[in-house]
């Protein structure tokens, strides 16, 4: 398959002259925002732009089609991934123009509605008709998708209140219990090109406008679409809030360990292969990557099988990837002018984790069995920010302070402590797919008492636990697609298992005897 890319349109330098600075030192932050937000997200749960009049607008409003796909035939996949990527590039681009014009929206809330919502939604028509032609063309055409094209405008949170769920953990054990009870809705939602003209409506629109002069800083620093002051908050302040099943009869309380490194090397790319294949620059915005060096936007599972891995045990060639948290201390960056990087709003230092484990646990209530190989999984939601925490998996603490965990919020940390992100992965399967349509329907969380549900089968749970040596303060961000404003809620993490069978077939008998191996 040959790498899909377009010239991507890029931040207007005028907004990221009119961004504040991140201030740094005692503790304070100081941050402007002058970009808005964009993405997909049910337009019912947030206040129709009737209603947001006079107030100041902040998102560009969707419905998540992506979500809606659970039954997509496995001969439309290809075509389907594909119109997804086109329309989140045509929202991606939508909230370029809006935050370039926002200022005029403030004043004319019709302009909004005449020069962005109504030509995003007859895009979005055009590539729901294709999703349905293309469905149609192997199984059932899917009904009522024109629902879904509508897009609405959203005020500041400032003024509607903060997102739910602050302090509610996902540091649980699997599910039922708010902080790992979803599944990821897609989460990089196959974002990426956009190329084609959207039966004549998107030539020149979402194609790409950008000359590459516009997109980041040149010395690094806030790229003026977040984070902000009340997306932190002192760590020594959040209550305890950790709380684990109880250990039943037939458990499997083993362990395996695998030691793959910290991307030492720096292997970053701003693909997604899971959620958007062959789509370069398919998550917008930069990830880590330890494990398999093979990992790109047009990785195969056979590819996958014959590359080098970074883990000590070369039986493992699985996998392990998440969005690069970035040290925004206003010097250049390597990406400041590449897609995913600067020219997506993520700017500042790639950081490099001080400690990186993966571990694989077992369930408290039964024995596990044996992954498939090339099972690909996704927790937490990379559009969050918008689409509402539901399925938010992803939780930040500090050393010293981990039955502490926070969903919504970068924990500030004490002096001498380290700044901690953890992801606990779906430890249900289906029993027969390594896939689903939507990335997650194969996969599921326990319930709060730790069990599978539907004749979903328990399969050892992969606990990441990424560990930052940053200084005190509120001065880092998590990489994030650029409507997303770089929000905590947003972080996510992807895995694909390249074990071999020897080795996963050890990993099984290790939890399920109780052990812990490596």
């Amino acid at each position: 398959m040959g790498r899909t890319s377009r010239k991507r349109s890029t931040l207007a330098n005028r907004a990221i002259a009119a961004s504040a600075a991140l201030l740094l030192g005692g503790g304070g932050l100081v941050a402007v925002n002058v970009y808005a937000s964009a993405g997909e997200g049910r337009s019912h749960q947030r206040p129709p732009q009737s209603e947001n009049a006079g107030q100041a607008m902040s998102t560009i409003d969707c419905p998540d089609v992506a979500n809606e796909l659970t039954d997509v035939p496995r001969g439309a996949r290809w075509q389907v991934d594909r119109e997804l990527a086109r329309i989140d590039s045509q929202i991606t681009q939508a909230y370029k123009r809006f935050a370039d014009q926002k200022e005029q929206i403030e004043q004319d809330p019709a302009f909004a509605e005449n020069a962005i919502l109504n030509p995003l939604k007859q895009k979005r028509l055009s590539s729901l008709e294709r999703i349905a032609n293309a469905i149609d063309r192997v199984g059932e055409r899917p009904q009522g998708l024109e629902a879904l094209a509508p897009c609405t405008l959203r005020a500041d949170d400032s003024q509607g209140g903060e997102e739910p769920g602050g302090q509610d953990g996902g540091q649980g054990q699997d599910g039922g219990q708010g902080q790992d009870g979803g599944q990821d809705q897609g989460q990089d939602g196959g974002q990426g090109q956009d190329g084609g003209q959207d039966q004549g409506q998107d030539q020149g629109q979402d194609g790409g406008q950008g000359d590459g002069q516009d997109g980041g800083q040149a010395g690094g620093g806030q790229a003026g679409n977040g984070p902000e002051a009340s997306d932190f908050v002192d760590i020594t302040t959040v209550q305890p809030n950790v709380s684990q099943p109880r250990q039943r009869r037939g458990s499997s309380n083993g362990a395996f360990t695998t030691e793959c490194g910290r991307n030492e090397a720096g292997k970053f790319n701003s693909d997604n292969v899971i959620v958007a294949p062959g789509v370069s620059n398919g998550a917008h915005h930069m990830h880590d990557y330890v494990g398999n060096q093979a990992n790109d936007a047009f990785a195969t599972d056979d590819s996958l099988a014959a590359a080098a891995t970074s883990c000590r045990n070369q039986g493992d060639k699985s996998t392990y990837y998440w969005p690069v948290l970035r040290l925004q201390n206003g010097q250049a960056e390597a990406d400041a002018n590449a897609d995913g990087g600067g020219k997506e709003g993520n700017v500042g230092e790639i950081q490099t984790p001080s400690q990186v484990t993966l571990k694989f646990a077992g369930s408290p209530v039964s024995k596990v069995t044996a992954m498939p190989r090339f099972l690909r999984i996704i927790t937490g939601d990379a559009k969050a920010f918008v689409n509402g925490n539901a399925n938010a998996n992803a939780s930040w603490s500090c050393t010293g302070f981990e039955n502490r965990q926070l969903k919504d919020k970068y924990p500030i940390c004490p002096e001498g402590s380290q700044v901690v992100r953890t992801f606990k992965f779906q430890s249900c399967w289906d029993g027969q797919n390594s896939d689903s349509a939507n990335h997650r329907t194969h996969v599921a969380f326990a319930d709060a008492n730790g069990r599978c549900q539907n004749g979903f089968k328990a399969i050892p749970q992969l606990q990441q636990r990424v560990v930052y040596n940053v200084p005190p303060g509120p001065g880092f961000a998590l990489d994030s697609f650029p409507e997303q404003l770089h929000k905590p809620v947003t972080d996510h993490g992807d895995f694909i298992n390249v074990f071999d069978e020897n080795l996963m077939n050890r990993v099984v008998n290790c939890i399920n005897t109780g052990r812990k191996c490596r």
